[in-house]
Protein backbone atom coordinates (compact mmCIF):
# COMPACT_ATOMS: atom_id res chain seq x y z
CA UNK A 1 0.00 0.00 0.00
CA UNK A 2 1.27 3.12 -1.08
CA UNK A 3 2.50 5.76 1.71
CA UNK A 4 1.38 8.87 0.10
CA UNK A 5 -2.42 10.34 0.78
CA UNK A 6 -4.61 11.86 -1.82
CA UNK A 7 -6.66 14.94 -0.64
CA UNK A 8 -9.88 14.11 -2.26
CA UNK A 9 -10.22 17.58 -2.50
CA UNK A 10 -7.27 18.49 -4.08
CA UNK A 11 -8.57 15.66 -7.03
CA UNK A 12 -11.52 18.00 -8.05
CA UNK A 13 -10.87 20.04 -11.44
CA UNK A 14 -11.26 23.80 -9.58
CA UNK A 15 -14.12 25.57 -11.49
CA UNK A 16 -12.25 28.62 -14.17
CA UNK A 17 -13.91 31.97 -13.77
CA UNK A 18 -15.53 33.32 -17.03
CA UNK A 19 -13.43 36.24 -18.69
CA UNK A 20 -13.72 38.53 -21.16
CA UNK A 21 -12.40 36.27 -24.06
CA UNK A 22 -15.32 33.92 -23.56
CA UNK A 23 -18.06 36.18 -24.70
CA UNK A 24 -15.79 37.19 -28.03
CA UNK A 25 -17.55 36.46 -31.18
CA UNK A 26 -15.35 36.56 -33.97
CA UNK A 27 -16.84 39.19 -36.31
CA UNK A 28 -15.44 40.41 -39.44
CA UNK A 29 -13.72 43.75 -39.51
CA UNK A 30 -12.26 46.41 -41.84
CA UNK A 31 -9.61 48.17 -41.45
CA UNK A 32 -8.86 51.98 -42.00
CA UNK A 33 -7.63 51.26 -45.76
CA UNK A 34 -11.40 50.07 -46.38
CA UNK A 35 -13.87 52.63 -47.71
CA UNK A 36 -17.25 52.75 -46.61
CA UNK A 37 -18.61 51.15 -50.03
CA UNK A 38 -16.66 48.07 -48.41
CA UNK A 39 -18.20 48.41 -45.26
CA UNK A 40 -21.23 48.86 -47.05
CA UNK A 41 -20.68 46.05 -48.63
CA UNK A 42 -19.87 43.90 -45.52
CA UNK A 43 -23.09 44.57 -44.04
CA UNK A 44 -24.74 43.66 -46.86
CA UNK A 45 -23.11 40.20 -46.34
CA UNK A 46 -23.38 40.00 -43.26
CA UNK A 47 -27.78 41.34 -42.53
CA UNK A 48 -27.68 40.35 -38.97
CA UNK A 49 -24.27 42.25 -37.86
CA UNK A 50 -25.02 45.50 -36.06
CA UNK A 51 -21.54 46.74 -35.45
CA UNK A 52 -18.00 46.83 -37.75
CA UNK A 53 -15.12 46.97 -35.80
CA UNK A 54 -12.57 48.84 -37.70
CA UNK A 55 -8.51 47.95 -36.69
CA UNK A 56 -5.60 49.24 -37.92
CA UNK A 57 -2.68 46.97 -37.91
CA UNK A 58 -4.95 44.94 -35.81
CA UNK A 59 -5.24 46.99 -32.82
CA UNK A 60 -8.70 48.07 -32.19
CA UNK A 61 -9.49 51.96 -33.00
CA UNK A 62 -13.03 52.28 -33.50
CA UNK A 63 -16.65 50.87 -34.38
CA UNK A 64 -19.17 51.46 -36.87
CA UNK A 65 -22.90 51.10 -35.54
CA UNK A 66 -25.01 49.75 -38.74
CA UNK A 67 -27.83 51.49 -37.71
CA UNK A 68 -25.99 54.81 -37.67
CA UNK A 69 -23.73 54.15 -40.63
CA UNK A 70 -26.82 52.90 -43.11
CA UNK A 71 -28.80 56.49 -41.83
CA UNK A 72 -25.95 58.81 -42.65
CA UNK A 73 -24.98 56.73 -46.19
CA UNK A 74 -29.11 56.88 -47.15
CA UNK A 75 -28.75 60.46 -47.18
CA UNK A 76 -28.93 63.05 -50.21
CA UNK A 77 -25.56 62.46 -52.06
CA UNK A 78 -23.82 60.91 -49.13
CA UNK A 79 -22.93 57.83 -51.11
CA UNK A 80 -21.52 60.10 -53.99
CA UNK A 81 -19.35 61.81 -51.64
CA UNK A 82 -18.21 59.44 -49.12
CA UNK A 83 -18.42 56.12 -50.94
CA UNK A 84 -14.66 55.79 -51.69
CA UNK A 85 -13.76 57.52 -49.18
CA UNK A 86 -11.91 55.89 -45.45
CA UNK A 87 -14.15 53.96 -43.34
CA UNK A 88 -13.26 56.16 -40.32
CA UNK A 89 -15.66 58.90 -41.40
CA UNK A 90 -18.62 57.22 -39.63
CA UNK A 91 -17.01 55.01 -36.85
CA UNK A 92 -17.28 55.58 -32.91
CA UNK A 93 -13.87 56.90 -32.18
CA UNK A 94 -14.08 55.91 -28.77
CA UNK A 95 -15.28 52.20 -28.17
CA UNK A 96 -14.98 50.52 -25.13
CA UNK A 97 -11.87 47.95 -25.39
CA UNK A 98 -11.29 45.68 -23.32
CA UNK A 99 -8.86 43.07 -22.39
CA UNK A 100 -9.56 39.22 -23.19
CA UNK A 101 -8.37 38.37 -19.66
CA UNK A 102 -10.72 40.63 -17.71
CA UNK A 103 -12.74 38.88 -15.38
CA UNK A 104 -16.36 38.94 -15.63
CA UNK A 105 -16.69 41.31 -12.55
CA UNK A 106 -14.35 44.04 -13.83
CA UNK A 107 -15.63 43.62 -17.00
CA UNK A 108 -19.59 44.44 -15.76
CA UNK A 109 -17.89 47.41 -13.72
CA UNK A 110 -16.31 48.98 -16.77
CA UNK A 111 -19.11 48.38 -18.89
CA UNK A 112 -21.11 50.20 -16.39
CA UNK A 113 -19.27 53.18 -16.27
CA UNK A 114 -18.81 53.42 -19.73
CA UNK A 115 -22.26 53.92 -20.28
CA UNK A 116 -25.49 53.00 -22.45
CA UNK A 117 -23.46 53.00 -25.60
CA UNK A 118 -21.48 50.00 -24.79
CA UNK A 119 -23.99 47.64 -23.34
CA UNK A 120 -26.41 48.39 -26.77
CA UNK A 121 -23.27 48.80 -29.26
CA UNK A 122 -20.94 46.07 -27.32
CA UNK A 123 -17.14 46.30 -26.61
CA UNK A 124 -14.92 45.43 -28.53
CA UNK A 125 -12.13 42.33 -27.30
CA UNK A 126 -8.56 42.10 -27.93
CA UNK A 127 -5.70 39.94 -26.82
CA UNK A 128 -2.11 41.72 -26.52
CA UNK A 129 -3.39 44.98 -28.15
CA UNK A 130 -5.01 42.73 -31.33
CA UNK A 131 -8.77 42.47 -31.88
CA UNK A 132 -9.85 39.34 -31.46
CA UNK A 133 -13.76 39.51 -31.43
CA UNK A 134 -17.00 41.12 -30.13
CA UNK A 135 -18.55 40.95 -26.98
CA UNK A 136 -22.42 42.15 -26.54
CA UNK A 137 -24.54 43.58 -23.23
CA UNK A 138 -27.11 40.88 -23.34
CA UNK A 139 -24.49 38.29 -23.80
CA UNK A 140 -22.93 39.91 -20.79
CA UNK A 141 -25.59 39.95 -18.23
CA UNK A 142 -26.40 36.33 -19.49
CA UNK A 143 -23.17 35.36 -17.97
CA UNK A 144 -23.75 37.84 -15.43
CA UNK A 145 -26.59 35.29 -14.52
CA UNK A 146 -25.46 32.02 -15.47
CA UNK A 147 -21.99 32.17 -13.22
CA UNK A 148 -23.92 32.95 -10.19
CA UNK A 149 -26.18 29.21 -10.68
CA UNK A 150 -22.80 27.67 -8.95
CA UNK A 151 -23.68 28.68 -5.58
CA UNK A 152 -26.72 30.65 -4.02
CA UNK A 153 -24.78 33.38 -2.57
CA UNK A 154 -23.36 34.28 -5.69
CA UNK A 155 -27.18 34.21 -7.33
CA UNK A 156 -27.70 37.45 -5.45
CA UNK A 157 -24.26 38.90 -6.08
CA UNK A 158 -25.42 38.51 -9.45
CA UNK A 159 -28.43 40.25 -10.10
CA UNK A 160 -27.07 43.24 -7.89
CA UNK A 161 -25.10 43.41 -10.53
CA UNK A 162 -27.54 43.77 -12.98
CA UNK A 163 -29.69 46.25 -11.08
CA UNK A 164 -26.61 48.33 -11.21
CA UNK A 165 -26.55 48.02 -14.92
CA UNK A 166 -30.54 48.40 -14.88
CA UNK A 167 -30.05 51.48 -12.80
CA UNK A 168 -27.16 52.92 -14.55
CA UNK A 169 -29.17 52.99 -17.84
CA UNK A 170 -32.11 54.85 -16.14
CA UNK A 171 -30.37 56.92 -14.25
CA UNK A 172 -29.47 59.35 -16.95
CA UNK A 173 -33.27 59.96 -17.44
CA UNK A 174 -33.92 60.68 -14.21
CA UNK A 175 -31.82 63.16 -14.07
CA UNK A 176 -33.28 64.67 -16.49
CA UNK A 177 -36.76 64.79 -15.62
CA UNK A 178 -35.77 66.31 -12.32
CA UNK A 179 -34.27 69.02 -13.99
CA UNK A 180 -37.44 69.50 -16.62
CA UNK A 181 -40.22 69.13 -15.02
CA UNK A 182 -40.59 71.14 -11.48
CA UNK A 183 -44.21 69.60 -11.01
CA UNK A 184 -43.64 65.69 -11.60
CA UNK A 185 -43.25 62.91 -9.59
CA UNK A 186 -41.40 58.90 -11.34
CA UNK A 187 -42.15 55.78 -9.15
CA UNK A 188 -40.33 52.91 -10.26
CA UNK A 189 -40.06 49.59 -7.83
CA UNK A 190 -39.54 46.26 -9.49
CA UNK A 191 -41.23 43.29 -8.00
CA UNK A 192 -37.40 41.64 -7.85
CA UNK A 193 -34.18 43.38 -7.77
CA UNK A 194 -34.23 44.06 -10.94
CA UNK A 195 -37.43 44.48 -13.21
CA UNK A 196 -39.24 44.51 -16.24
CA UNK A 197 -40.17 48.10 -16.76
CA UNK A 198 -38.10 50.80 -18.04
CA UNK A 199 -38.75 54.59 -18.26
CA UNK A 200 -37.08 56.78 -20.95
CA UNK A 201 -37.04 60.77 -20.39
CA UNK A 202 -35.10 63.22 -22.81
CA UNK A 203 -35.27 67.24 -23.15
CA UNK A 204 -35.29 68.87 -26.31
CA UNK A 205 -34.92 72.48 -27.31
CA UNK A 206 -38.27 72.87 -28.33
CA UNK A 207 -39.78 70.31 -25.69
CA UNK A 208 -39.91 66.82 -23.98
CA UNK A 209 -40.22 62.89 -24.65
CA UNK A 210 -41.05 60.69 -22.26
CA UNK A 211 -41.70 56.76 -22.65
CA UNK A 212 -42.98 54.58 -19.73
CA UNK A 213 -42.56 50.47 -20.99
CA UNK A 214 -43.69 47.25 -19.25
CA UNK A 215 -41.47 44.32 -21.53
CA UNK A 216 -42.58 40.63 -21.06
CA UNK A 217 -41.74 39.04 -17.76
CA UNK A 218 -39.92 40.48 -14.30
CA UNK A 219 -36.96 39.88 -12.45
CA UNK A 220 -33.79 38.91 -14.69
CA UNK A 221 -35.67 37.77 -17.86
CA UNK A 222 -37.62 40.95 -17.40
CA UNK A 223 -33.97 43.26 -17.60
CA UNK A 224 -33.17 41.42 -20.52
CA UNK A 225 -35.99 42.56 -22.35
CA UNK A 226 -35.58 46.44 -21.12
CA UNK A 227 -31.88 45.91 -22.46
CA UNK A 228 -33.15 45.24 -25.74
CA UNK A 229 -35.91 47.54 -25.47
CA UNK A 230 -34.52 50.67 -24.52
CA UNK A 231 -31.36 50.12 -26.65
CA UNK A 232 -33.69 49.89 -29.95
CA UNK A 233 -35.71 52.98 -28.40
CA UNK A 234 -32.32 55.63 -28.20
CA UNK A 235 -31.58 53.91 -31.68
CA UNK A 236 -35.01 55.06 -33.57
CA UNK A 237 -34.55 58.37 -31.60
CA UNK A 238 -31.43 58.84 -33.26
CA UNK A 239 -32.82 58.34 -36.28
CA UNK A 240 -36.56 59.47 -36.37
CA UNK A 241 -36.21 62.29 -33.95
CA UNK A 242 -38.69 62.61 -30.80
CA UNK A 243 -41.84 64.10 -32.12
CA UNK A 244 -44.05 60.98 -32.97
CA UNK A 245 -44.04 58.57 -30.52
CA UNK A 246 -46.33 56.29 -33.22
CA UNK A 247 -43.52 56.38 -35.53
CA UNK A 248 -41.12 55.25 -32.55
CA UNK A 249 -43.41 52.72 -31.26
CA UNK A 250 -43.31 51.00 -34.80
CA UNK A 251 -39.76 51.39 -35.52
CA UNK A 252 -38.87 49.63 -31.48
CA UNK A 253 -41.67 46.85 -32.73
CA UNK A 254 -39.51 46.05 -36.31
CA UNK A 255 -36.17 45.87 -34.14
CA UNK A 256 -37.53 43.52 -31.19
CA UNK A 257 -39.44 41.14 -33.81
CA UNK A 258 -36.13 41.03 -36.25
CA UNK A 259 -33.53 40.97 -33.33
CA UNK A 260 -35.52 37.96 -31.45
CA UNK A 261 -36.44 36.22 -34.90
CA UNK A 262 -40.64 37.04 -34.37
CA UNK A 263 -41.57 37.79 -37.59
CA UNK A 264 -44.98 36.71 -38.24
CA UNK A 265 -44.85 36.39 -41.87
CA UNK A 266 -42.66 33.15 -40.91
CA UNK A 267 -45.24 31.27 -39.53
CA UNK A 268 -43.14 27.46 -37.62
CA UNK A 269 -44.46 24.63 -39.11
CA UNK A 270 -43.38 22.67 -36.17
CA UNK A 271 -43.93 24.34 -32.68
CA UNK A 272 -40.84 25.49 -30.58
CA UNK A 273 -40.43 25.05 -27.01
CA UNK A 274 -37.17 27.76 -27.53
CA UNK A 275 -39.09 30.21 -29.51
CA UNK A 276 -39.65 33.15 -27.90
CA UNK A 277 -43.02 35.72 -28.07
CA UNK A 278 -41.93 38.50 -26.21
CA UNK A 279 -42.54 42.21 -26.50
CA UNK A 280 -43.98 45.34 -24.25
CA UNK A 281 -46.23 47.51 -23.54
CA UNK A 282 -45.60 50.80 -23.51
CA UNK A 283 -46.72 54.80 -23.44
CA UNK A 284 -44.73 57.13 -25.48
CA UNK A 285 -45.28 60.76 -25.39
CA UNK A 286 -44.02 63.74 -26.86
CA UNK A 287 -44.87 67.22 -25.55
CA UNK A 288 -44.15 70.62 -27.58
CA UNK A 289 -43.19 73.82 -25.20
CA UNK A 290 -44.77 75.84 -27.73
CA UNK A 291 -47.78 74.87 -28.22
CA UNK A 292 -48.26 73.18 -25.10
CA UNK A 293 -49.99 70.16 -26.73
CA UNK A 294 -48.87 66.58 -25.96
CA UNK A 295 -48.61 63.66 -28.73
CA UNK A 296 -49.20 60.62 -26.85
CA UNK A 297 -49.22 56.86 -28.39
CA UNK A 298 -49.86 53.97 -26.73
CA UNK A 299 -49.74 49.82 -26.84
CA UNK A 300 -51.99 48.66 -24.58
CA UNK A 301 -51.87 51.31 -22.50
CA UNK A 302 -53.48 54.59 -21.38
CA UNK A 303 -52.69 58.21 -20.23
CA UNK A 304 -55.02 59.99 -17.62
CA UNK A 305 -55.73 63.30 -18.16
CA UNK A 306 -57.84 66.36 -15.72
CA UNK A 307 -58.24 69.50 -16.79
CA UNK A 308 -58.47 72.23 -14.26
CA UNK A 309 -62.14 72.05 -12.84
CA UNK A 310 -62.80 68.83 -14.36
CA UNK A 311 -63.69 66.85 -11.06
CA UNK A 312 -63.96 63.13 -13.70
CA UNK A 313 -60.74 63.65 -15.88
CA UNK A 314 -60.64 61.27 -19.07
CA UNK A 315 -58.98 58.46 -20.00
CA UNK A 316 -57.05 58.50 -23.47
CA UNK A 317 -56.60 54.90 -24.62
CA UNK A 318 -53.89 54.14 -26.93
CA UNK A 319 -54.22 50.31 -29.27
CA UNK A 320 -54.91 47.45 -28.03
CA UNK A 321 -51.86 45.91 -29.38
CA UNK A 322 -48.73 45.38 -27.66
CA UNK A 323 -45.03 46.35 -29.17
CA UNK A 324 -43.04 42.76 -30.85
CA UNK A 325 -44.85 39.89 -30.09
CA UNK A 326 -44.93 37.43 -32.68
CA UNK A 327 -49.03 38.49 -33.36
CA UNK A 328 -48.17 41.91 -34.04
CA UNK A 329 -47.84 42.55 -37.59
CA UNK A 330 -44.25 43.91 -38.59
CA UNK A 331 -45.95 46.83 -40.38
CA UNK A 332 -48.37 47.77 -37.65
CA UNK A 333 -48.92 51.50 -37.38
CA UNK A 334 -49.13 52.74 -34.44
CA UNK A 335 -51.71 56.16 -34.49
CA UNK A 336 -50.79 59.17 -32.41
CA UNK A 337 -53.47 61.03 -30.03
CA UNK A 338 -53.23 64.73 -29.02
CA UNK A 339 -54.37 66.42 -25.96
CA UNK A 340 -54.53 70.23 -25.16
CA UNK A 341 -52.90 71.07 -21.95
CA UNK A 342 -52.97 73.79 -19.56
CA UNK A 343 -51.47 75.37 -16.87
CA UNK A 344 -52.37 72.93 -13.81
CA UNK A 345 -53.37 70.51 -16.43
CA UNK A 346 -52.77 66.60 -14.62
CA UNK A 347 -51.07 63.80 -16.64
CA UNK A 348 -50.88 60.33 -15.38
CA UNK A 349 -49.55 57.19 -16.72
CA UNK A 350 -48.99 54.06 -15.46
CA UNK A 351 -47.74 50.13 -16.18
CA UNK A 352 -50.80 47.75 -14.89
CA UNK A 353 -48.29 46.71 -12.37
CA UNK A 354 -50.72 49.43 -10.63
CA UNK A 355 -53.90 48.43 -12.45
CA UNK A 356 -53.74 44.19 -11.58
CA UNK A 357 -52.13 43.97 -8.32
CA UNK A 358 -55.19 41.64 -6.49
CA UNK A 359 -55.99 42.95 -2.81
CA UNK A 360 -58.94 44.29 -0.78
CA UNK A 361 -61.70 41.96 1.03
CA UNK A 362 -62.82 40.05 -2.37
CA UNK A 363 -59.47 39.45 -3.72
CA UNK A 364 -60.15 41.23 -7.36
CA UNK A 365 -58.11 44.08 -9.15
CA UNK A 366 -57.42 47.30 -7.99
CA UNK A 367 -57.81 48.53 -11.04
CA UNK A 368 -58.43 52.16 -12.87
CA UNK A 369 -61.31 53.08 -10.79
CA UNK A 370 -59.28 53.12 -7.64
CA UNK A 371 -56.47 54.63 -8.97
CA UNK A 372 -58.87 57.90 -10.57
CA UNK A 373 -60.18 58.27 -6.90
CA UNK A 374 -56.74 58.19 -5.05
CA UNK A 375 -56.15 60.87 -7.82
CA UNK A 376 -59.26 62.61 -6.81
CA UNK A 377 -58.83 62.44 -3.68
CA UNK A 378 -56.02 65.32 -2.76
CA UNK A 379 -57.05 67.38 -5.88
CA UNK A 380 -55.20 69.54 -7.14
CA UNK A 381 -52.36 68.91 -4.88
CA UNK A 382 -48.41 69.00 -6.47
CA UNK A 383 -47.45 65.71 -8.53
CA UNK A 384 -45.62 64.43 -5.59
CA UNK A 385 -48.59 64.14 -3.11
CA UNK A 386 -50.70 62.33 -5.64
CA UNK A 387 -47.59 59.79 -6.17
CA UNK A 388 -47.70 59.69 -2.54
CA UNK A 389 -51.76 59.07 -2.42
CA UNK A 390 -51.90 56.54 -5.45
CA UNK A 391 -48.56 54.37 -3.48
CA UNK A 392 -50.71 54.56 -0.14
CA UNK A 393 -53.98 53.59 -1.99
CA UNK A 394 -52.32 50.35 -3.90
CA UNK A 395 -50.47 49.34 -0.90
CA UNK A 396 -53.86 49.70 1.59
CA UNK A 397 -55.36 47.22 -1.17
CA UNK A 398 -52.33 44.87 -1.60
CA UNK A 399 -52.24 44.54 2.16
CA UNK A 400 -51.63 40.31 2.47
CA UNK A 401 -51.06 39.74 -1.15
CA UNK A 402 -47.80 39.05 -2.73
CA UNK A 403 -46.92 41.83 -5.08
CA UNK A 404 -47.84 40.39 -9.17
CA UNK A 405 -45.89 42.66 -10.94
CA UNK A 406 -42.85 45.47 -11.34
CA UNK A 407 -44.27 48.87 -10.31
CA UNK A 408 -43.95 52.28 -12.95
CA UNK A 409 -45.75 55.22 -13.02
CA UNK A 410 -45.31 58.91 -13.65
CA UNK A 411 -47.09 61.90 -13.67
CA UNK A 412 -46.44 65.77 -13.94
CA UNK A 413 -48.75 69.00 -13.53
CA UNK A 414 -48.37 71.50 -16.42
CA UNK A 415 -47.07 74.56 -15.85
Amino acid sequence: MSGFLVDPMAARPRFRQPCAEDLAVPTPSVNTDHTNQDVLDVFGVHRDLNCLPVTEQGKPIGLINRAIFMSQMSKPYHRELYNRKSCIAFMDKEPLVVDAAMSIDALTFRTVEYGEKALADGFIIARDGQYIGLGQGLQLMRVVADMQAERNRQIMHSIDYASTIQRAMLRTSRESLAATLPDAALVWEPRDVVGGDFYHFAAYDDGWFAALADCTGHGVPGAFMTLIASSLLGQALDQLGPRDPGALLAAVNRGIKQMLGQNDSEPRLVPDASASDDGMDAAFFWFDNDTRALTFAGAKSSLFVRQPGDADGEMVNGARMGVGYVDTAMDYAWQNATVATQPGTLVFVTTDGLIDQIGGPREIAFGKRRMREAIGAVGDAPAARISEAVLDAHRAWQGEQRRRDDLTFFCFRAQ
